[in-house]
């Protein structure tokens, strides 16, 4: 597969990429999307983190900035493709199973890694108006996943492209980066503990440490581990979004007396 990714023209990588980012964005966010609204629900399993509606406009809104982003990160597929066009990146030849896990893993946390670097610096006051758009979803959906500025889009879609600079990997290990990121991306914003019986700083518990980000505005940058927001002391408290959330049933209560 390598080989064929690497002997395709400029106008079918972009194409390809196109197809790919857009068809698994869709997938994955309907599945979260029927799991947590219909399914887990339905079965008594976890729970809604934050109960304040979303409205359509929101909806909307993510689903445009979405799009923008399958854009960016799909023809963006040209950026590793010419990696290899030039030389300065290339694939590993027949790697065995176990070398594809291992690299998957340091991929892994490398993609956690860039993650809180980019996210951090996008809460700095030279980026915040970048970062913007995808915190107006205050009550994050899976299709806030994707919704982002381009300029964020193009930080965190650039994933790649050092681990391939500084390492032969092969083409299955960098193929899965878009995936389990979005996998786990999406469940992050999920806004729905799927894992209620775990702690807040457990692995499984990432839908939960996000959802607070998106609530307070700031902390908890990382994605799906902890390590980075320990190291910096950016995680934020388990209580962090029940001042909110009391404030938004304080208001319901009232108009529902005044009603």
């Amino acid at each position: 597969m390598g080989q064929a990714f690497q002997s395709l023209s400029m106008p079918a990588v972009m194409a390809w990429g196109l197809l790919f980012f857009g068809g698994i964005y869709l997938v994955f966010g309907a599945l979260n999307w029927l799991l947590t609204r219909h399914l887990l629900p339905a079965l008594g399993i976890g729970r809604v983190l934050d109960p304040r509606p979303v409205t359509s406009e929101q909806l909307r809104r993510e689903l445009l900035q979405s799009g923008a982003s399958v854009l960016i990160f799909g023809l963006g597929m040209v950026f590793p493709w010419g990696l290899l066009q030039l030389g300065w990146a290339r694939f590993a030849v027949d790697p065995s199973g176990w070398r594809i896990a291992l690299e998957i893993l340091v991929l892994v946390v490398w993609n956690d890694v860039h993650f809180w670097i980019n996210h951090r610096l996008l809460h700095t006051r030279w980026l915040k108006r970048f970062h913007g758009p995808h915190h107006r979803s205050m009550v994050s959906t899976p299709w806030s996943t994707y919704s982002f500025h381009p300029v964020e889009a193009a930080m965190l879609g650039n994933v790649i492209l050092l681990p391939m600079v500084l390492h032969d990997f092969s083409f299955w290990a960098l193929a899965s980066v878009p995936v389990f990121s979005l996998v786990l991306n999406n469940i992050g914003h999920a806004n729905y503990d799927f894992f209620t019986g775990v702690s807040y700083g457990h692995w499984f518990a990432a839908s939960r440490r996000h959802h607070l980000h998106h609530a307070a505005h700031a902390g908890n940058y990382g994605f799906q581990f902890t390590f980075m927001d320990r190291l910096f002391r950016t995680r934020l408290p388990a209580d962090a979004a029940d001042p909110q959330i009391a404030a938004w049933r304080r208001r319901q209560e009232r108009r529902a007396q005044q009603g």
